[in-house]
């Protein structure tokens, strides 16, 4: 179980190691393109520039045609042009309001510097400024990573939630079959003690050893009865919780050191929930066996039930060495424990009882190391 769960770590480490590289990757590759286009554009302003300059001279034998052409060409890039002698502002691909034209360009001609330095045209009597911006394309590129990255956010959260789940799926499959499979093979020894102890009957056995026995195959009959629960749906009933609770005390206490001295507060009134009472049996039997071993088969175990509203708690307080608080959650893991001998199944089977068929909460209310842990249970009243 142990192994399990540190592949399922590490695959899942490798998956958030994969994702992330190739986001850098995205990022690095999508920059360059950005770099490249940019530096392409503002070549293309400056052959712009060049050939308003030479439009602007009075030299023999230009090609006014190719000129024309390349003024004409651009069609993408917004383009301001400032005339310093005159102090006026024309413009190219800028959609224009209505009034105020010349305080709009001004405007847009300084947010065009803070991204681009201007580029000069200088010439006899001749002295102006093109300023200009990223075209339409290169700004959808710019937001392309980050949309890419929000993209790819969404699928990693979509594919970590999707492994999460198939991981689950597998290990409610494979906690379902082993509790079934447990209770089917308790069924044929439990089976054969039932006939020996009406053989022993016949026999004139001591009557006292006979109900000790009948005690014995009867608790046997009711925990495979809990094994075979695990992947149905149990049928609830309208329970008195303090009574389950003495009833399981009751139990555990001949079971247990004498050493653990055992402790249960109940409300005045009785409180009610529907529970299936076997399974909530077993889970109080488990996190009291946890408990015992938690304080090494001495000390006091407290049993509290308190009425929230419209839901009950069981509070188990125990004197044990305590719990982490980074453990709190991981406890409930399938396959985690701190025993030299088990499978870890316990807190997790726990809390599918209490949460998938209760639809209850369970979780550790309080601990501190050396002093004692406190597990909580919460469940719905019934009317």
């Amino acid at each position: 179980m142990k192994l399990f769960e540190n592949n399922r770590n590490l695959f899942k480490y490798l998956f958030i190691a994969t994702a992330i590289i190739i986001v850098l990757a995205s990022l690095v590759i999508s920059h360059h393109l950005v770099k490249s286009l940019s530096k392409e554009e503002r070549n293309k302003i400056e052959i712009w520039a060049e050939a308003t300059k030479e439009m602007a001279t009075d030299t023999v034998n230009l090609n006014m045609n190719l000129l024309l052409q390349i003024l004409k060409s651009n069609t993408t890039i917004p383009v301001i042009l400032f005339d310093k002698k005159t102090d006026y502002y024309s413009s190219n691909n800028i959609e224009l309001p209505e009034s105020n034209e010349q305080e709009f360009l001004k405007k847009r001609a300084e947010d065009f510097k803070k991204k681009h330095k201007p580029i000069i045209i200088e010439i006899e009597d001749f002295d102006q400024y093109v300023y200009y911006d990223d075209s339409y394309t290169l700004k959808q590129l710019q937001l392309y990573p980050y949309i890419q990255l929000g993209v790819l956010f969404i699928f990693m959260i979509t594919a970590f939630f999707a492994l999460f789940t198939t991981m689950k799926m597998e290990q409610d499959r494979l906690w379902v079959g082993l509790s079934k499979e447990t209770a089917h093979q308790l069924g044929t020894p439990i089976s054969s003690l039932l006939a020996w102890i009406e053989y022993l009957k016949l026999k004139e056995t001591d009557p006292a050893t006979l109900l000790d026995m009948e005690k014995d195959v009867n608790r046997l009959q009711m925990i495979t009865d809990r094994f075979s629960k695990i992947g149905s749906t149990p049928t609830l009933e309208k329970k008195n919780v303090a009574e389950t609770l003495q009833q399981a005390i009751i139990y555990l206490e001949k079971r247990i050191s004498k050493k653990v001295i055992f402790k249960l507060q109940t409300p005045d009134n009785p409180l009610y929930a529907d529970i299936s009472e076997p399974l909530l049996s077993w889970v109080l039997e488990n996190l009291t066996k946890n408990a015992v071993d938690a304080m090494g088969g001495v000390g006091n175990i407290t049993y509290t039930i308190s009425d929230k509203g419209n839901f009950l708690s069981i509070d188990i307080q125990d004197t044990g060495k305590g719990i982490p608080k980074s453990k709190f959650k991981t406890i409930f893991n399938p396959g985690y424990t701190t025993k030299s001998r088990g499978w870890g199944l316990g807190l997790s089977l726990s809390k599918r009882i209490i949460e998938s068929y209760h639809k209850g909460k369970i979780f550790v209310k309080s601990s501190e190391i050396g002093v004692g842990t406190t597990f909580c249970i919460e469940l719905k009243k019934s009317n």
